[in-house]
């Protein structure tokens, strides 16, 4: 079991926090197989931690905690620049040079540059506060786009529902795409959400169209992969030329068309090969790809393995 110590600093952010409990503190599946991780919570003492969310919370374990953890979590604060106590800041590295993994979710990316762990990294944060964290940390590699960012023993994430994004990334890096498709279902959301924050940031009027949205065609792309076999395809049911329909999913996804379409191939692909015994074959005409070839180029270069290897290694029923 993968023991996860959350770091509730005062002002922690409720939402922010409860991202990594709904990916993290849960019991075990219905087979009653443990599902790989064992979380609490700690804050700089034990005792009341005050957030801005209208209540205050209260947290039975102190710093020491940190000691013992495989993963650490630092949700963000209601203000983002605010002091870090300095032995928060000390446990912080601590736990990084013993190799815990840390990970942030929203602002919390402000502590773990204050305490140096973010230094040359390629990081991002929610986009709100991206031009002042630019500002405080400049030898950090700032990615104001992406939705999380995962540096192997350092991961960030962007604002409020990209710290659930981010924790099944790591539930999938840890356990495998099953184990973050179950988790998916039963929080309601999406295995993955490809592109980036610029779906989400509010546009300066006249900077892009504004009318309508891609929604439909997403949906469309992703339940009916046969029929979406390239971008004309997308840009027809959408209702639009392809250029309009490339320029406005850039605007709206943040990545380009063919990213998108690959990305949620590769991704239905892996599920496939994980849940099923289905032949390769199948799979690829499942998933999306017109061919084997085509499976087995994504899959290795997302994974690094070959399609019967990828089975091997993680397993169907």
């Amino acid at each position: 079991m993968k023991q996860v110590v959350a770091l509730a600093l005062d002002g922690v952010m409720v939402f922010d926090l409860t991202c990594a409990v709904q990916a993290f503190r849960h019991g075990p599946d219905k087979t009653g197989t443990p599902r790989g991780f064992e979380m609490r919570t700690c804050g700089i003492r034990p005792g009341p931690v005050w957030t801005p969310n209208g209540f205050e919370l209260r947290v039975e374990h102190g710093l020491e905690l940190l000691d013992e953890a495989d993963i650490v979590v630092v949700p963000g604060t209601g203000i983002p620049a605010q002091p870090v106590p300095p032995e928060a800041l000390a446990a912080l590295r601590a736990a990084a040079e013993r190799g815990a993994t840390i990970l942030s979710i929203c602002v919390g990316a402000f502590v773990l540059a204050e305490a140096g762990l973010l230094d040359g990294r390629p990081v991002t944060t929610h986009w709100a506060y991206c031009d002042e964290f630019a500002a405080r940390y400049p030898t950090v590699r700032l990615d104001p786009a992406a939705l999380y960012i995962d540096d192997g023993d350092v991961l960030t994430s962007a604002g409020l529902s990209a710290g659930l994004d981010l924790c099944l990334h790591l539930v999938r890096r840890e356990l495998g795409a099953r184990a973050a498709a179950e988790l998916a279902r039963w929080n309601v959301t999406a295995p993955h959400r490809e592109g980036g924050q610029a779906q989400y940031i509010p546009s300066v009027p006249g900077e892009r169209d504004t009318d309508g949205g891609l929604a439909a065609t997403l949906a469309w792309a992703v339940t009916e992969p046969s029929a979406a076999v390239d971008v004309s395809a997308m840009a027809a049911h959408a209702l639009m030329s392809e250029r309009t329909f490339i320029r406005r999913f850039k605007a709206e996804v943040g990545t380009t068309p063919r990213r998108w379409l690959d990305a949620q191939r590769t991704t239905r692909a892996r599920e496939l090969l994980e849940t099923t015994q289905l032949p390769v074959e199948v799979v690829a005409e499942q998933a999306g790809f017109g061919s084997v070839t085509a499976l087995r180029a994504h899959l290795r270069a997302t994974t690094g393995a070959t399609p019967a290897a990828y089975r091997r290694s993680l397993g169907g029923p």
